[in-house]
């Protein structure tokens, strides 16, 4: 299973966030990321933030792994 993660360098910021957060699943990934962005963007947590988070979501290539 690959793992998911959201960079925030994808999305632009006035701080200039460069904090990856990696996860097994969708879910956990999510909480971790509103928190981040609650937390050190000032937004708040809610259904459009949670949305627009989960557009974010990419899953990482396992290195090493065939196929990968």
């Amino acid at each position: 299973m690959a793992r998911k993660f959201i960079d925030c360098r994808e999305y632009p910021s006035e701080i200039h966030c460069t904090v990856a957060i990696s996860a097994d699943s969708e879910r956990e990934l999510l909480d971790v990321a509103v928190q981040h962005a609650v937390a050190i963007h000032g937004h708040s947590d809610s259904p459009e933030l949670r949305a627009m988070l989960k557009t974010l979501i990419k899953e990482e290539a396992l290195a090493g792994v065939p196929g990968n």
